[in-house]
């Protein structure tokens, strides 16, 4: 049924990208606020602790593929555990990417009006990503992939600019360090590993990667890019802002207005507005993309196409439905997020891959007293010829 979906191909490398930009381009704007809340000048340690989760997360969704290689989850999760409640599971997992998104799209609209555009409509910042977005879920995975390698190491270049900060950066906000011990870095990384766990998107795309004996490499890579580029950026928000980097919404724009090379580029936060559109725009495709594909396995259709626009408009439709203001969205981030997502993201498929294992190993038993019966059976009608 994947093949007759999907006829595109990527490669494990552009699956890593893919799923490096979903993660991070709403992450570089919100965990520097919220991990400073509770690990406050130790806040840069905090994605280190929340990338355990990824490479958990990485490995379970690899794991899972190696039993079932043409496979996502939405369809292997009926073999597991049968088909009634694996319709089940893939539909609840279905109804948490579907509401996820809703929630980014939301999170890109505020923060688009926040900062730039405050007299549009949030509809339609909203309604205009989700129609560039269509279009590019339409085009099929092998799309999404190359735009991804395209804007990967665009999306890179505000860590070039970051050290421009350099003359605004103090060393003593680094301490002391550890005053109050590691727990407070720790309880930082609750909100990042909620974005790490989002790694199990690769379940949607190994059955299209190429190369996938790569593919274990490639997860384990990227999420070890996240973790570096989410430390990197903490550190530079904490030298610039101090403990107060937690009372800033988004302190990462605030603290690139503070650039100024050679008294000639100064202002360049609209260069990293544009350049996270880009990559919101890869990180709501590939969220999109895995629900549409995911309906269709689900609904045991034959193309995924027609529902590229219904979809779309449901997603919309819970953008607005999910949370009535920022603040609640914000709220929602801090208290529902960091468990919510973990849940269904590695928990859930960690259980599964348990009762895979379970199931296999309990089928690898029962075959083989059949198979000593069989050898034993050959094995006399020969002493008796």
């Amino acid at each position: 049924m994947g093949r007759l979906l999907e006829q595109g191909k990527i490669s494990s490398d552009q699956m890593g990208k893919m799923v490096f930009l979903a993660i991070v381009a709403s992450a570089v704007t919100a965990v520097p606020s919220y991990s400073g809340k509770y690990a406050q000048n130790d806040l840069w340690l905090s994605p280190l602790w929340a990338s355990l989760v990824g490479f958990l997360t990485v490995y379970i969704a690899f794991s899972l593929n190696r039993l079932y290689p043409n496979k996502t989850i939405i369809q292997y999760s009926t073999d597991i555990l049968g088909k009634v409640p694996g319709k089940l599971f893939g539909l609840l997992l279905l109804f948490f990417y579907l509401h996820i998104t809703g929630l980014i799209a939301r999170g890109y609209a505020e923060f688009i009006i926040g900062n730039f555009l405050p007299q549009t409509p949030i509809s339609v910042v909203t309604v205009t990503m989700i129609a560039v977005c269509a279009y590019a879920v339409k085009a099929g995975v092998e799309v999404i992939g190359r735009t991804a390698q395209c804007f990967f190491f665009l999306f890179l270049f505000p860590l070039v600019l970051m050290p421009f900060l350099l003359r605004d950066m103090h060393i003593e906000f680094l301490f002391p360090m550890f005053e109050h011990g590691l727990l407070p870095s720790m309880k930082g990384a609750l909100i990042p590993q909620g974005y790490f766990s989002e790694a199990f998107l690769m379940a949607f795309l190994l059955p299209y990667v190429t190369d996938r004996h790569k593919g274990l490499r490639a997860g384990m890579l990227l999420i070890l890019g996240i973790a570096l580029v989410l430390t990197c950026i903490n550190f530079f928000i904490l030298l610039v802002f101090g403990k107060q980097a937690a009372d800033y919404l988004y302190p990462v724009m605030v603290a690139f207005r503070y650039i100024s090379i050679a008294e000639f580029f100064e202002n360049l936060d609209s260069v990293v507005m544009t350049v996270w559109i880009l990559g919101m725009f890869v990180k709501i495709s590939v969220f999109y993309y895995a629900i549409v594909l995911g309906t269709s396995q689900w609904l045991e259709l034959a193309d995924y196409r027609p529902l590229v626009f219904p979809i779309g408009m449901l997603i919309v439709a819970l953008s607005f439905w999910s949370l009535p203001n920022l603040y609640e969205s914000g709220r929602f981030d801090i208290v529902a997020f960091p468990f919510y997502g973990p849940l269904m993201q590695t928990i859930c498929p960690l259980l599964l891959l348990a009762i895979a294992l379970v199931r296999q190993k309990g089928k690898r038993q029962s075959e083989a007293p059949t198979a000593q019966a069989a050898s034993g059976s050959v094995h006399s009608e020969k002493q008796e010829g």
